[in-house]
């Protein structure tokens, strides 16, 4: 586990602050302020800022391979432009769960974009796991989460992950070439404080677990032991991703949601955005591609 101090390299105040995701062609970091209604974009020492109002809360925006980003939002996903600002509807979804929103993504190494549905009231089990090719299938692969998150992949592509915030349970399923999903199993179980929220896997295999309300970020080993944590100067860790030009750069986001005043002021960081260096990289950064 890194020993290094996270370091607030954008004190933004995000209420909701989630999804980073490096963008390899750009040399530059995207994430949202789910609750804020923003996308935010800087460089890998949280220089060269650029920020856009959103239209609805946008649970991911992820890069696709001819240009734009996908994002999700409730019922939907859109491309964004960021050259322009014009939004493209991509895909209608749960047409008849309008409490529904999109929540955490990833793109798989077929190009493919993995993503979640929760109840925004985080109460009911409305929300589930799809999967959308890169020819517009779009498949439901589980369900019955009241707050999905953390899909993500090992390196050699066999292995995916998926959590379950809630019940405090990281999963692992056996991943086949076509992207069928089997074996459900627990692959961590959080223990003590926080619930795991944006999950990442870095290229040696090991899964970096975000806790919201932990304060902390846990490095699990393939076999699902807990390798190390590293603790944050405020609660609530929503997501690590990895980037800079070697990979080796970590981002975390985080949130002042479900902050008290008091609290906020304890903690002054909350919402900002980390970085700190790991010794092992993560993996490469893949963008979405939808057939025309």
């Amino acid at each position: 586990m890194s020993t290094a101090v996270p370091q607030c390299i954008w004190a933004l105040g995000a209420k909701l602050g989630e999804g980073p995701v490096w963008h390899p062609g750009e040399n530059m970091l995207y994430f949202v302020d789910i609750k804020g209604q923003q996308l935010h974009r800087c460089a890998e020492d949280g220089t060269a800022r650029q920020s856009w109002q959103m239209p609805a809360e946008t649970g991911f925006a992820l890069p696709m391979t001819d240009g734009g980003m996908v994002c999700g939002m409730p019922g939907k996903l859109m491309r964004f432009d960021p050259k322009t600002g014009a939004f493209t509807l991509l895909r209608e979804l749960e047409a008849s769960l309008p409490g529904n929103r999109m929540n955490d993504g990833y793109v798989g190494p077929d190009h493919s974009l993995w993503f979640g549905s929760m109840d925004n009231a985080e109460t009911a089990a409305s929300g589930s796991l799809y999967r959308l090719r890169s020819n517009g299938d779009l498949q439901a692969l589980d369900s019955g989460y009241v707050i999905t998150n953390g899909p993500a992949t090992s390196p050699d592509g066999r292995t995916f992950y998926h959590t379950d915030t809630l019940k405090k349970e990281v999963y692992a399923f056996d991943l086949a070439p076509d992207g069928t999903l089997s074996r459900k199993r627990v692959f961590a179980r959080i223990e003590g404080s926080g619930y795991p929220d944006g999950t990442a896997v870095d290229a040696a295999g090991y899964v970096w677990v975000a806790l919201f309300g932990g304060a902390r970020v846990e490095r699990y080993a393939p076999d699902g032991k807990l390798e190390g944590s590293l603790a944050f100067p405020c609660p609530n860790i929503t997501k690590i991703a990895f980037g800079g030009p070697d990979l080796r750069t970590a981002f975390a986001t985080t949130a002042w949601k479900g902050m008290s005043d008091e609290d906020r002021r304890k903690y002054p960081l909350a919402g900002g955005l980390f970085s700190f260096r790991v010794a092992a990289p993560g993996q490469a950064q893949h963008s979405f591609t939808l057939q025309a």
